[in-house]
């Protein structure tokens, strides 16, 4: 347990706010440290200081200066990528390996994201004889960052690294599930020597007063979110006042779709690696398997059996395979979903649920849920369920699994499992999501946008589309002319 309360971290400064609470390990629900509540107070000094930082210094304008900082952060984060991943795998219950996988892809967007800072040689024309136009892509000004607890070190870095590229400040509203992670976080970020103060300010609540004002404010002209369909509408709506720019991640019910000619000894692992990396709580676990009747019984049989068959127990033994949800709240929400969908219906192959007895229950243990439904209208099928639970559904045509997987308001990701050359990107074209993966899952590249349509969200993430939402066009036109002529297309004399 740490000794001294984790604080914001806002112009340069550790900022305290006289209010705490407790933070825990949700594999044994003991208290680990403490934290410092977030609140209005604290957000506005934050936004202040972001404004400050945009108005009266260079940041904005000084592209090798936010390049630099960019690569000493990822310098800054890789040096620390071991305490990053005990901190973050017994505050947020991942498994090791799980953590690792998550803070090892920080270094790489940042970088990335400072080789889009040196290359944006932007637009210019003569659009006339003598009539030159260019466009200036430039800073919207200070950008709101609203993190979730699910994965909090690479979706707060996925936001803030392009929102730096463009020359914002920026005010982070990270996650009180985590506090001693982002107290760590911001302890690497104020260790970057090239970094002016007001550049980055940070603070950790536990409720939503703070992240009410950086979506209210006039001063925060845009908003990058990842977090629940429901939130997002909420604080578009809010947001729409001072016509805010929003980006969006949102929920997701990933449909991984098999066909009778798919490679089960490939599948299988890879569909039981989508139900348990990061315990369940991933915007795009695969939450639902479509399967064809042909090979319906025997990757059932298979499924079964591994799921059965996994390790639950916390990220201190090397030999879990699901780690404990966030806390206890979360994994009653999630044995209530899956006791209403039973009697709706849904048949349990593996019911899964709490662990209630011996050494885990005093922590927020959940084994793996698989149900077999046939009505896809079911609420376990239709809306996020944010645990380590998967439905299972049989069809026999593409046709029929093209529609079932777009029998959903979300399409944030899907998976396409199959040996057939041509059927895959046949399938793909129709199925309604921002991210597929052919044979594969959970495929991210820092280079390619991710995000989703429909109810999964706004805008994109990664890649190059991303920085649309931190970045104003300017259209500049001159016009000098040209030297005389003596007629058209006659040399001058």
């Amino acid at each position: 347990m740490t000794t001294s309360p984790a604080l914001h971290w806002i112009d340069g400064e550790w900022v305290d706010s006289g209010t705490y609470h407790d933070s825990f390990d949700p594999a044994t629900g003991k208290v680990i440290g403490q934290y410092a509540e977030g609140s209005t107070e604290i957000a506005a000094q934050a936004i202040a200081a972001a404004k400050r930082a945009f108005d009266e210094t260079s940041w904005k304008d000084d592209r090798q200066l936010r390049a630099r900082v960019l690569l000493e952060t990822a310098d800054a984060f890789a040096r620390s990528t071991d305490e990053l991943v005990e901190t973050l795998a017994l505050e947020n219950g991942k498994l090791k390996q799980h953590a690792r996988f998550e803070v090892e892809m920080v270094p790489s967007k940042l970088r990335f994201a400072a080789s889009v800072v040196r290359t944006d040689y932007g637009r210019a024309l003569e659009v006339a004889p003598g009539v030159f136009s260019m466009v200036l892509s430039q800073a919207r000004g200070v950008a709101g960052i609203i993190v979730p607890w699910n994965s909090p070190v690479v979706l707060l870095i996925r936001s803030l690294a392009p929102a730096l590229a463009a020359g914002c400040t920026t005010v982070v509203k990270m996650p009180s599930q985590t506090a001693q992670t982002n107290s760590l976080v911001y302890r690497i970020l104020s260790e970057v020597e090239s970094l002016p103060r007001g550049v980055i300010n940070a603070f950790t609540e536990q409720h939503s007063e703070g992240a009410r004002l950086l979506v209210a404010s006039p001063d925060v002209p845009c908003i990058s979110f990842t977090g629940s369909t429901g939130v997002g509408k909420a604080i578009s709506a809010s947001g729409a006042e001072h016509l805010k720019r929003f980006g969006l991640e949102l929920g997701g019910k990933t449909p991984m779709i098999v066909f009778d000619d798919a490679d089960l000894d490939a599948a299988v692992p890879a569909l039981v690696n989508s139900l348990v990396v990061f315990n369940g709580q991933f915007c795009m676990t695969g939450s639902r398997l479509l399967v064809q009747s042909g090979i319906a019984g025997e990757l059932r049989r298979r499924l079964i059996a591994h799921i059965e068959a996994l390790r639950v127990g916390p990220a201190a033994d090397p030999a879990s395979e699901l780690g404990p949800v966030i806390d206890k709240p979360n994994m009653e929400r999630i044995d209530k979903t899956v006791e209403e969908a039973i009697a709706a219906g849904a048949e349990p192959l593996v019911r899964g649920g709490p662990v209630l007895d011996g050494p885990l229950a005093a922590g927020s243990f959940y084994r793996a849920s698989l149900l077999e439904v046939a009505d896809n209208s079911l609420d376990i099928v239709q809306e996020e369920t944010f645990g380590p639970v998967m439905t299972l559904q049989v069809f026999d045509t593409e046709a029929e699994a093209v529609a079932l997987a777009n029998d959903n308001k979300y399409g944030l990701a899907a998976s396409i499992w199959t040996r057939d050359i041509d059927r895959p990107l046949r399938v793909a074209r129709d199925v309604q999501a921002g991210t597929i993966w052919i044979n594969d899952w959970a495929k991210i590249y820092d280079e390619f946008e991710e995000g989703g349509v429909k109810d999964s969200g706004l805008g994109r993430m990664n890649g190059i589309a991303v920085m649309d939402d931190f970045l104003e066009y300017k259209h500049i036109t001159i016009s000098p002319g040209t030297l005389p002529r003596t007629q058209p297309g006659a040399p001058a004399t």
